[in-house]
C-alpha cells in the first residue's frame, strides 16, 4: 500500500506547568518549604553585605507570619536586584547563570517557587533593591494557564523603607490552611525548633528571625576548651581538623565535650534534663553556614561503626561540628533538599573518617573514667565553652600536625585528654542501683534531705554498717 503523503511538523516538548507545580511540591514538607524562603533571605545578605566582624549579620532580620488565610515572610536582606529578576522567577537555575554571591546556600533555583506552590495558588512578591522597586503577582489563573509562562511585573505602588523582600501567599490549599489555623500552636513550635537548629550559625552572627512575633534563639552549644600551660599538659580540649580540597571546599571539624559527663548515679529528672539532653548531643553538619544535619547520633555520622560505639546516654556530653564552605554550593555534600548530607559523597566519606577518629578520643575518655566521674569535675571546671568562631580563632595558638590518610595538605590537632591514675590495689569500688523512691527515703533518714547525692547516701550506709561490724 502506498504511504499517504504527510507533512511532519516538529512536535512540542514544552513543559506542562501543572506537572511542574505538582511535582515540585510533592516530596517536600511544609516546614522545609518555608526554610527555602529563609535560604533566600540569607543569600540576599551575602549578595548585599560584606562586613568583617563577629556579628556581620547584625541588623538583618526576617519575619514570618501565618494564619488560616495567608502566609507571609518579610525581610530587609537586600531585595532581589532587577538584573536577577530574569532568573529569580524561573523554574530552575539557568546553567549559564553565574553565581551572584560567594558562599550562597541556594543552588537549584526552585526554592521560592516551590514554597509558594506548596502553600497556595496566589502570591504577591514586593521587593526593593537599590533604585529598583517592583512587585510580581502570581494568580490562580496564571498557574492554570498552560500557555502563559511570563509573570506580570509592575512598579511598586507604595515605597518600602529599606532594601528587602515581602512575600504574601494567599488562596491557601485546604491542608495548609488547617495547619496554619487549627494546628497553629504545634506547627509554630516545630518551625521554631527547625529554624533554631538549622540557622543557629547565622543567628549567632546577628541575623534575627521571628515566627508570629516570637524571636528564634540559637541552639548551637560551645565545646569546652581548657587552656594548657604546655603542649604536653593534659586538658579538656576539642579534636580539630582542617583541610581544603582541590575544588576549593574548605573543611573544618571540631568535636569534644559540651559539659561534664554525668555520673552513673545521676538521675535525669526534669531539673537535670535542662543540663543533660540527648537532643543536643551528636554531630551537626553545616554547609555555607546552614545546618543540613543537626545533632545526629546515627551511623550517618559514624556512630556504631568502625570501632565507634553506638550512641548511649553515657556519651550525652559529646558533640561535634563539621563545617563545609565553598563559593560554589554545588560542590557541597548536601542532598537536593539541602536538609541532609549526601552519604555517598566521596568528600563526606573522607571527612567521616576524621569525624570517627576525633569522636573516639572522647568515647574512650568517657569509658576510661566510667564510675569515677566525680574525679573528672576539675578537668571540666578548667574549661570554658567556645563557639565555632572562637575555636577557629584559637587554632593559631595550637600545634597542628599533618593529618594522615586524608586530603592533601590537611592538618589536625589532637588534644591530650586527662587519663586516670591506677587505682590503689587495696581498694575496691562498690556499685549498686535501687529505686529512686527508696533512695530518697534513706537520704531523708540519714541527711534530712531526700535530694542528697545517691553515691553519698550509699557510702554513708556502708560506713554505718562498717562501724557496727567492727565492734
Amino acid at each position: 500500500m502506498a504511504q499517504e503523503h504527510t507533512t511532519y511538523e516538529p512536535v512540542s516538548a514544552a513543559p506542562v506547568k501543572s506537572f511542574f507545580v505538582s511535582m515540585l511540591t510533592r516530596d517536600i514538607k511544609l516546614e522545609e518549604a518555608i526554610l527555602d524562603l529563609l535560604d533566600n533571605c540569607v543569600d540576599g545578605i551575602l549578595r548585599s553585605k560584606h562586613v568583617e566582624s563577629d556579628k556581620p549579620y547584625e541588623g538583618n532580620w526576617a519575619e514570618i507570619s501565618f494564619d488560616g488565610g495567608t502566609f507571609s515572610i518579610a525581610d530587609n536582606c537586600g531585595g532581589i536586584p532587577w538584573e536577577l529578576s530574569k532568573y529569580a522567577f524561573r523554574m530552575g537555575r539557568d546553567p549559564k547563570r553565574e553565581l551572584e554571591a560567594k558562599g550562597v546556600v541556594g543552588v537549584y533555583g526552585i526554592g521560592m517557587k516551590r514554597a509558594i506552590f506548596k502553600m497556595g495558588k496566589s502570591c504577591e512578591i514586593s521587593t526593593r533593591s537599590g533604585n529598583h522597586e517592583y512587585e510580581v503577582s502570581i494568580t490562580p489563573e496564571w498557574i492554570d494557564n498552560e500557555d502563559e509562562w511570563k509573570i506580570p511585573v509592575s512598579p511598586k505602588s507604595t515605597s518600602m523603607d529599606e532594601d528587602g523582600t515581602t512575600i504574601i501567599v494567599g488562596n491557601l490549599h485546604e491542608g495548609i490552611a488547617t495547619r496554619f489555623e487549627e494546628d497553629r500552636g504545634s506547627f509554630q513550635a516545630e518551625l521554631l525548633e527547625l529554624i533554631s537548629s538549622h540557622y543557629s550559625f547565622f543567628i549567632d552572627k546577628g541575623f534575627k528571625v521571628s515566627v508570629n512575633s516570637k524571636v528564634v534563639k540559637s541552639r548551637l552549644r560551645g565545646l569546652l576548651f581548657a587552656d594548657a600551660q604546655t603542649t604536653s599538659d593534659e586538658a579538656i580540649q576539642p579534636f580539630i581538623y582542617q583541610a581544603k580540597t582541590d575544588k576549593d571546599v574548605e573543611v573544618f571539624v571540631a568535636v569534644g565535650f559540651t559539659m561534664p559527663i554525668p555520673s552513673q548515679d545521676e538521675v535525669i529528672n526534669e531539673q537535670e534534663e535542662k543540663r543533660y539532653s540527648t537532643e543536643e548531643a551528636g554531630w551537626t553538619v553545616i554547609c555555607n553556614g546552614r545546618a543540613v544535619l543537626y545533632c545526629d547520633r546515627t551511623e550517618l555520622t559514624g556512630w556504631g561503626e568502625a570501632g565507634i560505639p553506638r550512641y548511649h546516654t553515657q556519651f550525652i556530653a559529646i558533640s561535634g561540628i563539621v563545617e563545609f564552605r565553598c563559593d560554589d554550593p554545588a560542590e557541597l555534600p548536601t542532598t537536593t533538599t539541602k536538609r541532609g548530607v549526601d552519604a555517598s559523597s566521596v568528600l563526606y566519606l573522607q571527612i567521616k573518617n576524621k569525624m570517627r577518629e576525633g569522636m573516639k578520643l572522647f568515647t574512650d575518655y568517657t569509658n576510661r573514667w566510667k564510675g569515677r566521674t566525680e574525679e573528672t569535675r576539675e578537668h571540666f571546671a578548667a574549661g570554658s565553652p567556645l563557639s565555632l568562631s572562637a575555636i577557629k580563632a584559637k587554632t593559631s595558638d595550637l600545634k597542628f600536625n599533618p593529618a594522615r590518610r586524608s586530603l592533601p595538605g590537611a592538618s589536625q590537632y589532637k588534644p591530650s585528654l586527662p587519663t586516670p591514675k591506677k587505682q590503689n590495689p587495696k581498694t575496691r569500688r562498690i556499685s549498686f542501683t535501687k529505686e529512686v523512691d527508696e533512695v530518697a527515703v534513706v537520704a531523708e533518714h540519714l541527711f534530712d534531705d531526700a535530694q542528697e547525692n545517691p553515691s553519698i547516701v550509699g557510702e554513708k550506709c556502708f560506713d554505718i554498717l562498717l562501724q557496727e561490724a567492727s565492734r
